[in-house]
């Protein structure tokens, strides 16, 4: 059983050393892909180890998942920016992030695994989600690309927004599990819609409220969209009421329709979207390179460095699905979209098989925040919808996002480590049961 668990990890390190191994042979570069290749692959399945050992009835594809895009990811950033002036060490710093988000979700599995401690804090954490907002308003904030989502606390930079959605993800969890009949039950009606009372609601709406005003003000316009539907959704599965989606859909196109007129940025990307060939050398510029790229690589792909995704602006961060789908081809990045797919189907099996209502809701809303963050990506480089600038998750480069999403993997396995012990011993009871009947075998 223990090698059977163990083989989809040494299954996604098997990949992500075939492709640096590749990088060998398609550019200038001999030891550089085997350190990454060595370095990240011990410390992954090293990782793996230790969670197993410690959460033995937890889901046993979540880390082969994450190990494989982590990889994928850096061995793409490696091709991407190697030998290139300037962001040579891109890779290194990708490679010290999944180090530190190795660290994090380490230390959730060491002093978490009574996660339900969380929910004690809600109010808390919080407070401390709008506080890390409020970060880039102070002088440690800065503006990058038009946003103002950046902070810098030495030689350290990060966005907040990519820890404070947790945050509000548990207080968003912990708060309508202990209010979901209440906020249930109608009280009023309004133009035909049922409301319910302000004081059960009013938490839930001030906190959204506060958050995406902020994230609005700094015109990180990817994270408010997230923000926005998250939450909703859990408050829709929570309480089964369809007034929360009219509502929620409604404010969402007033708040499209007025951003589109407030924000010069957020219309450069509309019009980008809409009709990339109005300006190609300038605002249409990256998503006309994307899709040339993707439709470079066709169904099998260019090969492994041999594509020219280093033509897209900002590659690494907001366009890497375009250099995996040119280089890999219509192939490789179906399965990395099917990567994500099983992911997204875990982190809800573990919602499903959660005992309570606080910690399925919890898993609920890390794993769609995660599916919509993927959805949004790929959908703006393939022009199915405007540019969002959010990150592909553990595959883009960047800090933040990648510890970040390690945090969402850490709690998705304590989650699924209850659930899974619960399970074990359903299953248990049931087989020694059967053993009693007469004629059992």
């Amino acid at each position: 059983m223990a090698q059977r668990a163990t083989l989809p990890m040494l299954l996604a390190l098997a990949i992500c050393l075939v492709g640096f191994a590749t990088l060998i042979f398609v550019q200038e570069a001999t030891s550089p892909p085997l350190i990454y290749g060595a370095y990240y692959a011990g410390t992954l399945f090293a990782l793996y180890l230790l969670v197993r050992l410690m959460l033995p009835n937890s889901d046993v594809l979540i880390l082969p998942i994450v190990t494989m895009l982590t990889g994928i990811g850096l061995m793409m950033i490696f091709r991407l920016t190697h030998n290139v002036e300037g962001v040579e060490t891109l890779a290194i710093t990708q490679a010290g992030w999944i180090l530190a988000g190795s660290a994090a979700l380490f230390l959730i599995v060491l002093f978490l695994r009574d996660y339900h401690k969380l929910f004690d804090y809600k109010y808390i954490l919080a407070t401390f989600a709008i506080i890390l907002i409020c970060l880039t308003f102070t002088p440690l904030g800065y503006e990058v690309n038009g946003a103002r989502l950046w902070v810098n606390i030495g030689p350290v930079s990060f966005q907040p927004s990519e820890f404070a959605r947790i945050a509000l993800i548990v207080f968003f969890a912990g708060y309508l599990a202990d209010t979901r009949d209440l906020l249930a039950v109608t009280s009023r009606t309004f133009m035909g819609i049922q409301i319910p009372a302000l004081k059960y609601f009013g938490p839930v709406a001030l906190v959204w409220a506060a958050s995406l005003a902020l994230l609005v003000f700094e015109k990180d316009l990817g994270s408010s969209l997230l923000f926005f539907i998250v939450p909703l959704l859990m408050l829709f599965v929570a309480t089964g009421r369809v007034a929360y989606l009219i509502i929620g859909g409604l404010m969402f196109a007033v708040g499209t329709f007025i951003a589109y007129f407030l924000f010069a940025h957020f219309r450069v990307r509309i019009v980008a979207w809409l009709d990339p060939w109005q300006d190609p050398d300038g605002m249409g510029f990256q998503i006309l390179q994307s899709i040339f790229n993707i439709s470079d690589g066709g169904l099998t792909g260019t090969g492994l460095g041999a594509g020219f995704a280093q033509t897209i602006p900002e590659v690494q961060t907001d366009f890497i699905f375009s250099a995996i789908a040119s280089e890999l081809g219509l192939l490789g990045a179906t399965a990395i979209l099917l990567a994500f797919l099983v992911f997204v189907y875990r982190g809800i099996k573990i919602a499903m098989l959660a005992s309570d209502d606080a910690s399925k809701l919890l898993a609920y809303g890390l794993t769609v925040m995660f599916a919509f963050q993927t959805l949004t990506i790929v959908g703006g480089v393939i022009r199915a919808i405007p540019l969002t600038g959010i990150t592909l998750p553990f595959v883009s480069y960047g800090g933040s996002s990648v510890v970040g999403n390690f945090i969402i993997a850490g709690l998705l396995l304590v989650i699924s480590e209850k659930a899974g012990r619960r399970e074990r011993k359903s299953a248990s009871a049931y087989s020694d049961r059967d053993d009693r009947q007469p004629g059992g075998l």
